[in-house]
């Protein structure tokens, strides 16, 4: 189970105090979950104003953060491609599987200064996660591009003859050049039609030099001949050959343009590895950029709401909890009793009153509860976007 529950407790005497309670009531007496202590370091309160402001902006931050995390996680599986089994191992959070990363959360003091106030270190998280997302747009339309491109050319390699590029197919032998009169026409000939086209394409239209048609290949439903005639007549051909069902492809015969052709998808192959290494590189460095953001979001939240709820001075538990996944009603309920009598609304509706919207607590989070809490999902490979 992908789900982890953020919970924040008021101080007993102590927050080891009030860990231990908690630990021994769900884990060890239980077995409703496995907890974790969340640290969150000492950060700079501000006015009530500033924190009822904060919590409101942070629920959107919070949302902008994970979607631009999920965003990378699933780009990167779409490049990966014929890899993508392996798209669950590149996915990390400062070197750590994301599990590790948020059971021995620490706070990042060199990215997060904690002598900034909460508004600048969620500005800084803001303007961070903003950058690499307009980064990603920019390099997903570029290699979207490429591939797309190379998607287009590979595809005119093989299909219909109707649609497939012929310059493969054909070879210098099988057209007249540099003839001043006569010239060499493609055409395509459904395969039921070929009794039709053998007995009658010398009469479509006058000046057809006889017996010029040949068989260049065949795929199930079509046949690629070759007829010659005259130039002047070409127009009225097609119209002609198109009332049988014969269709004309246009194809010139240029030596050097094939060749620009063959080289065209060559080029677009070794471009698109070349980019593929450092693409992949760049989104596993940002998704553990954006990843370690979200985190240091929900731990700016539960903080705020801690503040918010409990009062000062700052006193509180923050405690990451891993439900059982049978549990997880169970669990509800005994934190319910633990924490009921922190919150009359909450207790009343039997924690877990819809929609209710009390200021500086939660700012209409669906579920509210007596506790602070938060959901975090960490499946980045099959929840989408």
């Amino acid at each position: 189970m992908t789900e982890y529950w953020l919970i924040s407790a008021p101080g007993d005497k102590t927050c080891q105090q009030t860990w231990e309670t908690m630990n021994n009531v769900t884990s060890k007496q239980n077995n409703l979950c496995e907890n974790f202590k969340f640290h969150i370091p000492d950060l700079k309160v501000g006015t009530l104003d500033q924190l009822v402001g904060l919590s409101d902006d942070l629920g959107k931050l919070d949302g902008y953060v994970e979607q631009t995390t999920r965003k990378i996680a699933a780009y990167l599986g779409d490049v990966l491609e014929d890899q993508r089994d392996k798209l669950y191992e590149n996915l990390q959070a400062n070197n750590n599987d994301l599990t590790s990363y948020i059971t021995r959360f620490q706070w990042d003091l060199a990215k997060y200064p904690t002598k900034q106030s909460l508004r600048n270190i969620a500005d800084i998280i803001s303007k961070q996660v903003g950058q690499i997302d307009a980064d990603l747009k920019t390099k997903s339309a570029a290699y979207n591009n490429l591939k797309g491109n190379l998607q287009n050319l590979e595809k005119k390699q093989s299909g219909s003859l109707l649609t497939r590029n012929l310059a493969d197919l054909v070879k210098k032998e099988h057209f007249i050049l540099d003839s001043e009169y006569l010239t060499t026409l493609l055409v395509i000939v459904p395969k039921a039609n070929m009794g039709d086209w053998n007995a009658h394409y010398e009469k479509i239209t006058d000046m057809i030099v006889p017996r010029s048609s040949q068989t260049i290949t065949q795929d199930q439903d079509y046949v690629l001949c070759t007829v010659t005639l005259f130039k002047k007549v070409v127009d009225e051909f097609k119209l002609h050959a198109r009332e049988r069902k014969f269709v004309v492809r246009e194809f010139v015969y240029n030596e050097e343009e094939l060749a620009a052709g063959k080289n065209e998808i060559t080029k677009l192959v070794t471009d698109k590895k070349k980019q593929f290494g450092p693409l992949v590189r760049w989104l596993k460095v940002n998704f553990s950029e954006c990843f370690c953001a979200w985190v240091h979001v929900k731990a700016l939240r539960v903080f705020v709401e801690s503040v918010l709820r409990y009062g000062l001075p700052v006193n509180f538990q923050a405690i990451l909890i891993h439900p059982n996944k049978k549990s997880t009603k169970r669990l509800r309920d005994v934190l319910q009793q633990l924490y009921g009598h922190l919150d009359g609304s909450a207790a009343s509706s039997g924690g877990n009153a819809d929609n209710v919207d009390i200021p500086g607590l939660g700012f209409g989070q669906s579920e509210y509860f007596p506790y602070v809490y938060y959901k975090l999902n960490i499946d980045m490979v099959e929840t989408k976007v």
